[in-house]
């Protein structure tokens, strides 16, 4: 009977060990459209991606025509942009998914993939923030996102290179873009 337990517990804990050694790329973690359909981002795989938080009544709104114009500039050499709503920031995105979308489309144009609203801070932090974060931290080494349209710049191979705050304007990473399409 003791050589079973602790047979059993040996396999319990290898098991447990494997799990927790397991390393899940950024590929892995599910997320939702801004239409509402489940997806990962590995049909991103392999391209260049600038993962923002923005929000629709915020001071820096207008950024979305900045990383509009990225996003044409740079899609055909594999930069995406991707647009993860949040409204942790003074509630400066109140709508609804659909809401969002329209309000992207007709006042900036944004053709680049939007998403559906995520929480990038506090206990129910979306795990793709939870990776981002984790990976790149900010100001002081703090992890915590301080407002909306924080920038994180992933290379081809899905490894967070840089992050940027709501001050960093679009237009200012061209340089730092080009170098990961190479």
């Amino acid at each position: 009977m003791l050589k079973i337990l602790i047979s059993l517990l040996m396999a319990l804990s290898l098991t447990t060990y494997a799990k927790d050694t397991t390393m899940n790329t950024i590929y892995d973690i599910n997320v939702k459209t801004i239409d509402g359909k489940e997806t990962t981002l590995e049909v991103y795989k392999g391209k260049v991606m600038l993962i923002v938080n923005v929000a629709s009544e915020c001071g820096f709104t207008s950024q979305y025509d900045g990383l509009e114009a990225l996003y044409k500039k740079y899609k055909e050499q594999g930069l995406v942009v991707l647009g993860f709503p949040c409204n942790q920031f003074g509630s400066q995105e109140p709508g609804t998914e659909a809401e969002i979308q329209n309000f992207c489309r007709v006042n900036f144009g944004v053709t680049f993939p939007m998403f559906s609203k995520l929480n990038v801070n506090g206990d129910d932090t979306h795990p793709l923030y939870v990776y981002l974060k984790s990976e790149k931290s900010g100001i002081l080494t703090s992890e915590s996102i301080k407002w909306n349209f924080t920038k994180f710049l992933v290379n081809k191979r899905g490894k967070v290179v840089d992050r940027f705050g709501s001050f960093t304007k679009p237009k200012e990473l061209e340089k730092e873009i080009e170098a990961l399409l190479k």
